[in-house]
């Protein structure tokens, strides 16, 4: 990241997150993650109360930043991460990445990914794994943007020094589509999640990780 990307601006509303999508037109679209991920952040004074609820109470935002890039090493496409925020809660600070979502899916399979693998791709998966505390790379069946979100949200916790990482699905399907990917990845780390409540975990990496599937309010996939 160059010193200039350091430098971040007050939001002037939810059409100011649009400008730092990947592909902004195709993106922005009502009904889809990224829209409705920011009308709903945006309208709520601090937390969304579904994202606030898998923290203890009186969970205080921060700060949060939309788009936020974690570089990875093994090439140079980062983990482009929808909000990362930091969140107080009591005497603790959290570094949470926010993984929005309606009905999109979470990408290609560890499987599909590292087929045919380059050496880029086997070092970064390799360092994933370190992140994660796992002992080698997970069946083929766990979907790849949760190890690298996740490892985001421990990277960014590391460098920040928070007491713990987060990496919380904020979807926005009510009828939790995907959730059984994100219980797949959530068990080869020894969680056991249900919707709309959080499992905490001690990493053999070290690092305290607080995990959770937030339902958002539907409302917001019509503005």
């Amino acid at each position: 990241m160059s010193e200039s990307n350091k430098i971040y601006l007050p939001s002037s509303g939810p059409s100011a997150w649009q400008q730092f999508l990947a592909e902004p037109e195709k993106q922005w679209r009502t009904g889809y993650s990224a829209k409705t991920l920011a009308h709903s952040w945006e309208a709520s004074s601090g937390l969304p109360p579904e994202v606030a609820r898998l923290f203890p109470a009186e969970a205080e935002l921060l700060i949060a930043i939309p788009e936020h890039k974690v570089p990875l090493p093994g090439g140079r496409r980062e983990s482009q991460n929808d909000v990362f925020a930091l969140i107080r809660h009591g005497e603790k600070t959290c570094a949470a990445m926010i993984e929005g979502k309606v009905r999109e899916p979470f990408g290609p399979t560890v499987g599909e990914w590292m087929a045919e693998a380059s050496p880029g791709k086997i070092l970064r998966m390799a360092y994933l794994c370190k992140i994660l505390g796992l002992e080698g790379v997970p069946s083929g069946s766990i979907r790849y943007q949760l190890l690298h979100r996740t490892a985001s949200a421990i990277i960014e916790s590391r460098r920040f020094k928070t007491d713990e990482a987060a990496m919380i699905v904020h979807s926005f399907a009510q009828d939790k589509v995907w959730f059984s990917d994100f219980a797949s990845f959530a068990a080869i780390l020894g969680g056991n999640v249900v919707p709309d409540e959080v499992v905490e975990l001690d990493l053999k990496s070290g690092t305290r990780l607080r995990l959770g599937w937030a339902t958002g309010d539907a409302t917001f996939l019509e503005v």
